[in-house]
This record gives C-alpha cells, structure tokens and sequence, in this order.
C-alpha cells in the first residue's frame, strides 16, 4: 500500500494551495468528502471531523492537522525504519525492534503503524531465525543469510540443512555465482560459510558502488555533463556482475541516451 493509495496526494495538494499558497478553502462536496475521508485515514473521528466541516475556519485547522499528521507519521517512520535496518545490518537486532515499538508508542495514523508493524515482525523473525538457525519461508532470503552468519560468529554450529541448501541455490546466481561454485561449497560446513559471505559481500560492495556512481552521475548530469554522467553509469558495467545492479545500471544509462521528453 503507497500513500497515493490513501488518497494523500489529493490531500497534499489541497494543503499546498490552502495553507502556503493562500488560495482560499471552498468546502465543496468534493472537498468536503476529501476532507472526511482523508481525516479517517490519519484516525481523527468522523464526528470531530463533521464537526469541524461546519466553518472555514475549523475546517481550515482540519485541513492543517491531517497534513501535520501525514507530515510527521512518514516523517518518525522513515527515520525510525532507516536506522534500524542500519542496526539489523549491524547485528543488533534488538535496537531495531525497539525503533519500532518507539514509533508505535506513538503513532497514531493507522497507514503508519501497519508499517511499522510490519517492519517489527519481520525484525523478530530474523531474531528468531538467528536464535534457532530454523529458516522462514516468509523472509527475504539475504537478512536471513546474514543473520545466520551473525550466528555463526556467535559460535553456533551451522546446520546443513535442505532449506538452507535451497535458500543459498536460490541466492549464489543473484551474486553472479555459478552452480558448480555453489555445488562444491555445499559439500562443508566451512564451504558453506564461505558462499554466504561471498554473497552478502557481493551485494554490499555492488550497492556502494551503484550508490557512489549514482551520486556522481546526477552532480554530473544537473550540470549539464551529460557523457560524464553517462560514464560514470559505464563505469558500473564494466565491473558489476551482480545481476540486479547491471539491471539498474543499464536502466540509467538508457534513460540517459533517451532524448529528452517534449515540452
């Protein structure tokens, strides 16, 4: 579910022309009901609401609130959710949960807490995984190698499990690695060990170098330079093997070559 699902675009852009541009509010039906609805998306009442529809003046502090609320809400859970999947990547799994519940203490728009539950029971599985070594079906494939590598370093034994064989099948060709590679690492438990850290280490480093060169092309291309910006996409492509990086790559570059859209 995205924002523009819950109708905050239309909201947003109301709020734009009313409170910073100063046009002023006509409660219309069509605005009225835009009003409404978009108040029972951020948990203020239908009563308070209709209430408050009944001059321009409450409906002008309406209109202020449930912009206030949209504002902060992605504003809490975006910080809250960036710094703890730094600190689930950093292995401290029970700091990002308690990212979490902090955001839930408090949040009150509905769209907002479902993010933030989410993100927490996503949080505790991994916990759970990196406690017992048992893998989840129902979580992303790289937290869970990383986590189970986490426990490994922790000084548990890792099981050679089926699912783990599968999971690393799955993975080791989103790293560019090939099946023979993959095969002869699963035969240890010390192969098996050195796979997973291959991986995780492939994507980590293809991430900051798509990152950095990604920041170099928009400078480059904001200043008009556009074959420098192009290069710095080139660049990628003659280093990166990961699969879903050369994706990306390709898909700059070709937005680059593409002439410029018609005014």
């Amino acid at each position: 579910m995205s924002d523009s699902q819950m109708d905050w675009d239309p909201i947003w852009a109301l709020a734009k022309r009313v409170l910073e541009q100063g046009e002023p509010l006509e409660l219309t039906d069509e605005t009225c009901a835009l009003l409404l609805r978009s108040a029972r998306e951020v948990a203020i009442s239908d009563a308070d609401a209709e209430n408050s529809l009944r001059s321009l003046s409450t409906a002008t502090t309406l209109l202020q609130e449930v912009r206030r609320r949209i504002h902060d809400g992605s504003w809490r859970l975006s910080r809250a959710r960036d710094r703890a999947y730094e600190l689930r990547d950093a292995g401290d799994l029970d700091g990002a949960q308690q990212l979490m519940r902090d955001v839930l203490a408090v949040e009150v728009v509905p769209f907002y807490r479902q993010q933030a539950e989410i993100a927490l029971e996503k949080l505790a599985g991994l916990a759970e995984v990196r406690a017992t070594g048992r893998l989840d079906p129902n979580l992303h494939d790289r937290q869970q190698l990383a986590v189970l590598l986490q426990r490994t370093e922790q000084g548990h034994a890792l099981e050679l499990t089926d699912d783990l064989r599968a999971l690393l099948r799955r993975t080791a060709p989103t790293a560019a690695i090939g099946e023979a590679e993959a095969e002869e690492a699963l035969k240890s438990p010390e192969g098996v060990e050195a796979l997973m850290g291959m991986i995780l280490s492939r994507f980590q480093k293809a991430q900051r170098r798509f990152l950095r060169a990604m920041y170099r092309m928009t400078s480059l291309r904001d200043s008009g330079d556009l074959e420098g910006a192009r290069q710095q996409m080139r660049d990628v492509l003659a280093v990166e093997n990961v699969p879903q990086y050369r994706r990306m790559a390709e898909e700059v570059l070709g937005g680059l070559d593409s002439p410029p859209p018609e005014s």
